[in-house]
Parts: structure tokens; C-alpha cells; sequence
């Protein structure tokens, strides 16, 4: 294994994020001798990007609280190959392909040939599931899954989507089918036929209709309503759709001040059933949805595959809000050179 890799960093954000990113052609590759308990060096096979890798380093003051240390390498989500492990860890091996997400928005991120993650980020990747699909997973995967408990879906309950066609809205309406759910759900014209063959049963097509006068026209029959939007107006009107008691998972938020306080404002409130989604990447989640991605139940949908020298692309790809399901980036082999 080489002492140096290639992996993209930023420094500083001037203007747009895929224009402050370059690629290092000689970053130091982590010591097996470094590694500590539950820890794992992985060769990275492919990485699937997220809005909050440009967010938070466009954010000003709050990206400088969250990341510390530069130059930093986006990414999060990953599948790759176990190069080294701790001498300590027998839950992996050395070939072994797994998947997972990164617990939080760090320094060394995914977008590099070589990353370090701990055993309770990933899980093994199954057999039969793609390293495509394994990286398209991540924190979409796990936002959604835990937008939808069990404790709250049941078979039969009716489930809103706001937002059915990204990256976590995909996953969130085969997470509640998978729960044997009723879900209805918003998209565009051009998404309609990508969310039936997902399951959703009903489709509010935003550009046509009036979101929320058409749930109002509904009643009070949700068990549950999801927002991957970050429409906070919809939170508001959700007593007018949803029933008594009912959860409002906020999942979609900017990334700015105004719209934190009120999502936390929400939450504070006496007998509040308003709750917001925050990353937790868990090798239990990882392990359900590797289990029903095994059994057929569950599929990554992918937008757009990019190579590792063309990421730059891929988040203007991403930026533009019209992504169909994941945007991936090969890093590396899928076959163990």
C-alpha cells in the first residue's frame, strides 16, 4: 500500500463550494500503527455526497464551529474494502467490503482513497448488494429510517412525505412500505412514475397543486408526516392534516440561524410532537437496510455516477435541487487489486 493518496480538501470557501475544493495528489495515507480500538482502515470504493458537505462549509461561523482543522476533505457516506483493523477487533476482516456513514461532518472525510471508520459506522456490506448501493445508503438512509420508527408506523397507518424524490425521500417511502404504511407523498411531474415504483400510494404533484390546501381537503388523517424539504410553513398548518397526537418529523432545514431557532423552538414546546431528524449514522441502521436491500424490499436510487477526479461536478450536480434519489463518486476499485 502507498505512504501518500489522492484526496479533494477545502480550505477556505470563497462563493461556491465546488469551486474552493482542490484535488491533493499527496495526503498521507493513516498507519495501521495509529489505529484504536474499533477502528478500521478502509480503501474506499465508492462515496455518495450530501447537501450538508457544502452547507455547513458554506455557513460561515457555524461550518467553523463544526469542522474543525484545515485543510478538511468532504464526504460522509462510503463503501469500501477493510485494509487494517486494530489488533483488538474480530468483528471484521482484513478484504471484508462494508458500508456505513460517518457519524458527523469531520476533517477527513470520505472523499479520499484511504479513510478511517469506526465499527459502529459501518456494517458488512451483504451479498448480492452492489458497492454502489452500499455507498448510496449513508446518512439519506439512515435519516429515513429514522423518520419512519416502528414504534409509530404500523401496518396501515398513513404516513406524509414532503419530498419523495431525493436522496432521503426515496428511502423513506420504502422504509414505511417496508412497514406495510399507506404513504402518500410530494414530487414534481417528472417524479411521479420514480415514487409509484417506490410504493408511494397517492402523489401530490407540487407544481400542479397546492400542497397544503390539498391535505387540508384531507382532514386529520396522518399517523405521521415527514419533511425532507424544509418547508417550515408545512409544520405550521400540520394540526389541519394530521391526527391528534400525531408526529411531524422535520428532516430538511437551511442552514442558518432564523430557521435552527424555530426548529428548536418547536421542539421546546409544552406536549410538542414536533421532532427533528438529526444525522445518526449506527451500524444497527446500517445492518436493517443491508438486510432489506439483501431481501429485495429496499434499492438505492442512484441519480448520477461521477468519477473521483470529476467531483467538483457532482456537487454542481447536486446544487441544483434536482436530483433523482443519490449522486455517487467512484473512488476506487470494486475488484481487490
Amino acid at each position: 500500500m502507498a505512504s501518500t493518496m489522492k484526496a479533494w480538501q477545502w480550505t477556505t470557501v470563497h462563493g461556491k463550494f465546488e469551486n474552493s475544493i482542490v484535488l491533493n495528489q499527496n495526503v498521507p495515507v493513516p498507519e495501521k500503527s495509529t489505529l484504536a480500538p474499533g477502528q478500521l482502515l478502509l480503501e474506499v470504493i465508492t462515496a455518495a455526497i450530501n447537501p450538508v458537505d457544502y452547507k455547513v462549509p458554506e455557513s460561515g461561523w457555524i461550518g467553523s464551529l463544526m469542522i474543525r482543522g484545515r485543510p478538511a476533505t468532504p464526504g460522509i457516506d462510503f463503501c469500501g474494502r477493510v485494509v487494517a483493523k486494530h489488533q483488538s477487533n474480530d468483528s471484521f476482516h482484513e478484504g471484508q467490503l462494508v458500508f456505513g456513514g460517518l457519524k458527523t461532518v469531520a476533517k477527513s472525510g470520505t472523499l479520499s482513497q484511504y479513510i478511517v471508520v469506526s465499527v459502529d459506522e459501518c456494517a458488512p456490506l451483504p451479498d448480492g448488494v452492489d458497492p454502489d448501493q452500499g455507498a448510496a445508503v449513508g446518512c439519506a438512509g439512515t435519516t429515513a429510517f429514522q423518520s419512519v420508527p416502528s414504534e409509530i408506523v404500523k401496518p396501515g397507518s398513513r404516513v406524509f412525505v414532503n419530498g419523495g424524490s431525493g436522496g432521503v425521500g426515496t428511502y423513506t417511502i420504502q422504509f414505511a412500505k417496508a412497514l406495510s404504511a399507506k404513504v402518500t407523498v410530494t414530487c414534481s411531474t417528472r417524479n411521479i412514475e420514480l415514487c409509484k415504483s417506490l410504493g408511494a400510494d397517492e402523489i401530490i404533484d407540487y407544481t400542479k397543486t397546492d400542497v397544503i390546501a390539498t391535505l387540508r381537503g384531507e382532514g386529520q388523517v396522518y399517523d405521521l408526516a415527514v419533511d425532507n424539504v424544509g418547508n417550515l410553513d408545512l409544520s405550521r398548518e400540520s394540526h389541519a392534516f394530521m391526527k391528534k397526537g400525531a408526529v411531524f418529523m422535520q428532516v430538511g432545514v437551511r442552514v442558518n440561524a432564523r430557521d435552527m431557532m424555530t426548529v428548536f423552538g418547536k421542539m421546546l414546546l409544552p406536549g410538542s410532537t414536533f421532532r427533528f431528524v438529526q444525522m445518526k449514522n449506527d451500524a444497527a441502521y446500517f445492518t436493517q437496510i443491508g438486510k432489506w436491500m439483501a431481501e429485495g424490499k429496499v434499492r438505492a436510487v442512484i441519480d448520477e455516477a461521477f468519477e473521483f477526479e470529476d467531483v467538483p461536478k457532482a456537487y454542481e450536480r447536486l446544487k441544483t435541487g434536482h436530483a433523482r434519489g443519490k449522486i455517487i463518486v467512484h473512488v476506487g476499485n470494486k475488484v481487490a487489486m
